[in-house]
């Protein structure tokens, strides 16, 4: 009997094991064609999304710190060993380099303020100096010079006088409407691309980029008309800051929509992490280029996000000065998008014509 029990054992032995991998296998793949699946993985998403959320913010903007500020300097100074020590006052009380500019007229430095290549302009006076700063170029760089060049100077027993030769508007005092008008533009703008996939699916591909297009025309509106003529916080240059309104909103919602031909249901990661997580903290418009993180400063100027803000910064405060840089880099976002989403329509989810073709393949 125990060696016909040990020989009944004998093959059902090792078949256990073998059994629960299938029961595991069996479930797992029960798991993964359930609604539960996708919620779970949305469940670690979200989560991680939070942290990057809040990291990627508090890393750019809650200690700005600058790491050079281009700084205009006009004349022959009356004493050269002043002024190095004030620079070198400077440089050791903001913890960064002036990268000084010389021009032979103070008019000659006013247009570099204007064409935005420098961020405040030093003059020697006799045994004074005067440091002018400028506002609309970067709200929290002009703070930071007009709080530091005061004190420095002291230190050295040189009069230094502030002054603000191109400050913000009355109604934005601390430069974060145009922060808060590309951000409603930008969030906006892919959302809508989102809400289109679920309640007009049907599109096809064209009339999909079209309605991105109207939407976005009327949208840009609506945001320049609430914020210009309805609260009055900020006089726009209404038509041009209209268009770059409209064109960030379009370029926002045509990168969710490349992304979701290309990756369907989870366009909404990398389209977040490229808007949002790296492209809003990185625009320059709540805290300047020269105060972030140099990588930062420099990815920003290429996104879509920083492209937006440069765009209208410069429309609202130096109209005269206008770059074509920022738009050239909307459009190629958009161009891009677009291109990238006509190529791979076929994988569009949606649209009448496909909805037909597996209808009739199903029948």
């Amino acid at each position: 009997m125990g060696e016909e029990s040990g020989a009944a054992g004998t093959p059902h032995g090792p078949a256990a094991p073998t059994g629960r991998r299938h029961r595991a296998r069996h479930r797992w793949s029960a798991f993964r064609h359930s609604p539960f699946f996708p919620a779970a993985v949305l469940v670690l998403i979200v989560a991680a999304a939070a942290g990057l959320f809040a990291g990627s913010y508090t890393y750019a903007m809650a200690n700005p710190t600058p790491h050079n500020i281009p700084t205009a300097v006009t004349g022959v100074p009356e004493s050269e060993i002043k002024r190095a020590e004030f620079v070198q006052g400077m440089e050791r009380a903001l913890g960064a380099e002036l990268l000084l500019r010389h021009f032979a007229t103070y008019e000659d430095a006013r247009r570099a303020v204007e064409d935005q290549r420098v961020y405040a302009i030093l003059q020697d006076r006799h045994h004074a100096a005067e440091l002018d700063v400028s506002g609309a170029s970067g709200a929290t760089v002009a703070q930071l010079l007009t709080e530091t060049a005061p004190r420095v100077g002291k230190e050295i027993s040189v009069l230094v006088v502030v002054r603000d030769v191109n400050p913000l508007q009355k109604g934005d005092p601390r430069g974060l409407a145009l922060f808060y008008i590309t951000l409603a533009a930008v969030i906006v703008g892919f959302v809508g691309a989102i809400q289109m996939s679920v309640h007009a699916g049907e599109l096809n591909p064209a009339e999909r980029i079209a309605f991105t297009a109207a939407y976005s025309t009327l949208g840009g509106f609506t945001i320049a008309a609430v914020v210009d003529w309805g609260l009055g916080a900020v006089r726009l240059p209404f038509a041009e800051s209209w268009l770059i309104l409209a064109l960030t909103m379009f370029t926002s919602g045509m990168v969710f929509t490349m992304f979701n031909a290309l990756f369907g249901r989870w366009a909404m990661l990398p389209t977040w992490g490229l808007m949002v997580l790296l492209g809003n903290p990185s625009s320059g418009g709540a805290v300047s280029w020269p105060l972030l993180p140099s990588l930062l400063g420099e990815i920003g100027r290429w996104l879509p996000p920083g492209a937006s803000v440069n765009a209208q910064h410069t429309a609202v405060y130096f109209r005269q000065h206008q770059h074509f840089f920022p738009f050239a880099v909307l459009i190629a976002w958009a161009a891009l998008s677009c291109a990238i989403f006509w190529t791979w329509r076929h994988r569009h989810p949606g649209g009448r014509d496909t909805a037909a073709a597996a209808a009739v393949s199903a029948g």
